[in-house]
Order: C-alpha cells, then sequence, then structure tokens
C-alpha cells in the first residue's frame, strides 16, 4: 500500500505531520507492505534566493501576525510536537527562505534512492538543529551526511537540474485538491489535507487497507453450527 505525503522543508506543520505519519505506520499491522513516498509542496518561493529572514520577520510580512500572537501560534505547534516525542523541534526561533533549491535537492536523493531519510534529514536538520537548508553549501552538507556523490548533487543543483519535477510535483497535488501542506493520499483513493494526528491516520490505513483487501467467506462442508444474537443453535439428534 502507498502513502503519499505533500510537503515544505519549513512548514512546521509538515514536520509534524511527517512525525504523525511515520508513528501511524510503524502502528500499523501491516506497516512491512506501507511505501512511503515524499513529495514537495513549495511555500517559500517568494522569499528572495540568498537572503533568509526570521520567523518572526516572515509571519509579520506576510500574515501580519506579530508580538504575542505570533508567540503562542508558533510556541503551540512546538508544544504539540514535544507531546508526541519530537523534541527538540524549534519553530519561531528559526529562520526561513526561498525554498525551491532545498526541494531540487530533495528530489536529487530522491532519484539516488534517499527519498524518506532525504526528507527525514531536512527536517531533523531545520526543525531539529535549526540549522538553514537553503543554500548550495547547506545542502551539500546534507549530501556528504546521506553518502551521495558530493560533486553529482552540486552539478545537478547547479543545473537546476530538478527544477520541472519539483513544480509537477506540486502541480500534481493540486490536481487532487491539495490546496495547502500537508497533504497525504492513501492507496491513491483518500486525500487527507493537514496534520491529522496518529490515531487518525492509523485508522485511515486500517481502512485503506480493508478496502484493497475484502474478505471472502468460505465454507469447508456446509454450514456449521453458529451462536447468534438470539442464543446458540442446538443440533438436533439423529
Amino acid at each position: 500500500m502507498k502513502v503519499e505525503i505533500w510537503s515544505d522543508v519549513t512548514c512546521p506543520w509538515c514536520g509534524l505531520g511527517n512525525h504523525r505519519v511515520a508513528r501511524a505506520i510503524e502502528r500499523f499491522e501491516h506497516a512491512d507492505e506501507v511505501d512511503l513516498v515524499h513529495h514537495s509542496f513549495p511555500l517559500g518561493g517568494s522569499f528572495p534566493e540568498g537572503r533568509t529572514f526570521s520567523v518572526r520577520e516572515a509571519l509579520l510580512r506576510q500574515h501580519g501576525i506579530g508580538g504575542d500572537r505570533a508567540e503562542a501560534s508558533t510556541r503551540r505547534i512546538e508544544k504539540l510536537a514535544e507531546s508526541e516525542g519530537l523534541t527538540p523541534y524549534r519553530v519561531l526561533d528559526n529562520e526561513v527562505g526561498n525554498t525551491d533549491l532545498a526541494h531540487e535537492f530533495l528530489a536529487h536523493a530522491s532519484a539516488q534512492g534517499c527519498n524518506r531519510e532525504a526528507w527525514d534529514l531536512i527536517f531533523g536538520t531545520y526543525f531539529g538543529r535549526a540549522e538553514p537548508v537553503f543554500s548550495l553549501e547547506d545542502l551539500l552538507g546534507l549530501s556528504d551526511e546521506l553518502g551521495l556523490d558530493r560533486e553529482q548533487t552540486r552539478q545537478a543543483l547547479t543545473d537546476r537540474r530538478y527544477r520541472r519535477q519539483v513544480r509537477d510535483d506540486a502541480a500534481r497535488a493540486q490536481r487532487l485538491g491539495a490546496t495547502g501542506a500537508p497533504f497525504i493520499v492513501v492507496d491513491g483513493r483518500y486525500g487527507v489535507p493537514g496534520a491529522q494526528d496518529s490515531d487518525s491516520l492509523l485508522e485511515l490505513l486500517r481502512t485503506a487497507w480493508d478496502d484493497s483487501h475484502p474478505l471472502t467467506l468460505a465454507t469447508a462442508g456446509g454450514d456449521a453450527p453458529v451462536c447468534g444474537p438470539d442464543g446458540c443453535a442446538v443440533p438436533e439428534r439423529a
């Protein structure tokens, strides 16, 4: 069964959503038969390349949210993450920037067979260590951590080889009904917007599994005695 999740790199709900999906799959009875695939849904393309901004400044510029409101909204996400074992998880005291190159790096890493590992690493680097993931040098450092060829990665990012693929990835999510990130699709049939809790995701996994693996009742030699709502049938004596 395939589970797909579209995310942005610096979206705090995406990092939390990734964690929740992973936990739901771990608890799923058929976890070894689930293929989790990450896709790009860039949200940071409006930021100029080569510059970063504090989260506080970005919230004020983009959404008019500042002061106590910014503190409350971001600290809430941090506390939710902590309560679910995702710690440290730094949101407010972080920086944001243009994420286009980061998504192209993720596409390159995925092409090298490191889809899930690359996404886990970039979320852990950004939210766990509060380290930047925007510049070529930032991403080459992640390439080293994944064991990818550094010069091949540099060439792919310099050539912007995966730019079109990233755009197509986001366009596919929008065709499926996504208006933001995270966006999850289970078994190609169930679309789930937002960072749903792991219990709800687990139930969805079970529903999708049951739908695609219907039970067929078989009789091994005619009817056999059963108990029902009105009691148990007593076989008549021969």
